[in-house]
């Protein structure tokens, strides 16, 4: 397996501390798919932003029924995560 050097919220600091802590006010924690993107906090946002747009902005599919071809994918893609 991989290993990726993250930064830890106790490291962080600037502009990736304001993403760890809009995480957190978010989630209540930070993912792991949040954290892996430590060392570019500027991609760590886009990813985030567009994450909410996908699940959270207009267009005709419910909540749910985005959650439920998230879940299609992951399982098409043999995804554990």
């Amino acid at each position: 397996m991989p290993w990726i050097e993250v930064v830890s919220l106790e490291k962080a600091s600037g502009f990736l501390k304001k993403q760890y802590d809009a995480a957190i006010k978010r989630a209540g924690r930070i993912w792991n798919i949040v954290s892996i993107m430590s060392q570019n906090p500027r991609v760590m946002k886009a990813s985030m932003d567009f994450y909410g747009m996908l699940m959270f902005g207009p267009g005709p599919l419910s909540r749910g029924q985005r959650e439920m071809l998230a879940v299609v994918v992951s399982v098409y893609n043999r995804c554990l995560y």
